[in-house]
């Protein structure tokens, strides 16, 4: 957990490169000198590309040219997401040795920035699944205690920002990808609007459902972050501005924030993050439905992606993806139809609780990290455990960020992280933000 990087902000880390206390070429030494092999975080170190990137960053710093915040900042990308010259193996056996000849969009939005791409990060094979430790890398360590998942599947962008390698990683997130590590690792993650950062360049997992985040120590980070990316945050107002049925009767100072009911929680989890919440009001939406609409819709498109590789080298696949592949590959037509018609259902419910409330508040993982290998917990099984809280945003698109919200007592002794989950209307992400920063674990 101390990385050089550890409690620096990307703001301090863009004073001391300005100011000349650091330059792009010495962050990216720290990083070599920060990377902790025994997590497998990192599938693939650049050095080479980026200290020849971080040369031409400091030269532009000195020169006067100055790209923005992220500008001379070292920033890991996950292993599904291309960068020129570099492997992308997607943690599959498929895809071994085969380098991405493009950048994918969001790399290429990255360099604009005057970021410095050091390396790959560990993912869950395809990005099909949430646990972290399916890969044909192997498993992705949780600094907090290595014998316990990362989460997933953007698992070693999620490590790599938590034990200080890097201050900032790109992840993807289909169904919680981003928010899972970042909970589970201590740190915070942000998935954005759908299709606010382009994935072009990204092995796809589920089309419309697929979204490119961001992964920071803290979420004024992923501000910073996601605003260098994709522009300034525009003035949004909250219903204490005078919106229809606006009221600052019982409401945080960033606004009205109603508690989402989840369905299955551990109960200590639960206790902590409704703690940073206590004056909201409790509301329920249907996780159980949201859930079926979320498995159809990403089952048919996973399958669409990958049917010939299962048909002509299964072997190829780690048992697990293989095993959920299969199952998608029995997924019905039919039902396909039915969750694209209740997507649509489910979104007017979700936008009439947003016109009374500004933020939705839930924790992001119901449990604290289990360990490797597991596939069943005392709630019941794993896999609907990580996604049950998440991927209902990924179904309507909203934007979700995940805050760390203290720790709990983990079986075995010692503490493990969680996560605060917030949720608002598209266009209204800085309201995130801005609850983020009046919530102290």
């Amino acid at each position: 957990m101390g990385g050089f990087f550890t409690g620096r902000t990307l703001t301090g880390i863009g004073r001391d490169l300005r100011a000349g206390r650091e330059s792009a070429r010495g962050l990216v030494a720290r990083v070599l000198e920060s990377v902790d092999e025994d997590l497998n975080a990192f599938v693939t170190l650049d050095a080479e590309g980026a200290e020849a990137a971080a040369r031409w960053a400091d030269e532009e710093l000195a020169s006067g040219i100055d790209r923005g915040p992220l500008h001379g900042v070292p920033v890991a990308v996950k292993d599904i997401v291309d960068v020129a010259g570099l492997p992308t193996g997607m943690g599959s056996g498929h895809f071994a040795g085969h380098v991405a000849e493009a950048d994918a969009v969001c790399v290429t939005m990255l360099r604009d920035a005057g970021a410095v791409i050091v390396g790959k990060t560990g993912t869950q094979e395809f990005a099909f699944g949430g646990s972290g430790d399916v890969s044909v890398n192997g498993a992705v360590r949780n600094p907090r205690d290595r014998e316990r998942m990362s989460g997933g599947s953007s698992s070693g962008s999620a490590v790599a920002v938590a034990a200080g390698m890097v201050p900032l990683a790109i992840g993807t997130d289909t169904g919680g990808s981003v928010r899972i590590p970042s909970a589970f690792c201590g740190i915070a993650g942000f998935k954005p609007p759908h299709g606010a950062i382009p994935t072009g360049g990204v092995f796809p997992l589920s089309r419309s459902l697929d979204h490119v985040g961001v992964l920071a120590a803290t979420a004024d980070d992923c501000r910073v972050a996601y605003h260098a990316l994709t522009g300034p945050a525009e003035a949004v107002p909250s219903l204490l501005d005078g919106s229809p049925g606006g009221d600052r009767a019982g409401a945080a100072p960033y606004g009205r924030v109603a508690w989402i009911e989840p369905p299955v929680c551990d109960p200590e989890v639960e206790r902590r993050v409704r703690a940073l919440f206590p004056d909201a009001p409790s509301e329920r939406i249907d996780f159980a439905g949201l859930r079926q609409v979320f498995l159809a819709i990403e089952y048919s498109e996973a399958y669409d992606v990958h049917a010939e590789r299962v048909a002509e080298a299964p072997g190829r696949y780690q048992p697990a993806t293989l095993a959920r592949l299969r199952d998608a590959g029995r997924m019905p037509g039919w039902r396909l139809v039915r969750a694209l018609r209740e997507r649509d259902r489910y979104a007017e419910e979700i936008a009439g609780l947003l016109d009374r409330y500004d933020l939705l508040a839930m924790p992001t993982m119901p449990i604290p990290a289990p360990r490797i290998g597991a596939v069943e917990v005392g709630l019941g099984p794993l896999t609907a455990l990580l996604v049950g809280l998440t991927s209902p945003w990924n179904v309507l698109g909203l934007p979700a960020l995940s805050v760390p919200a203290g720790t709990v007592p983990a079986d075995g002794g010692g503490e493990l992280p969680i996560g605060a989950q917030l949720v608002t209307r598209r266009g209204a992400e800085s309201l995130l933000f801005t609850a983020a920063e009046h919530l102290a674990p």
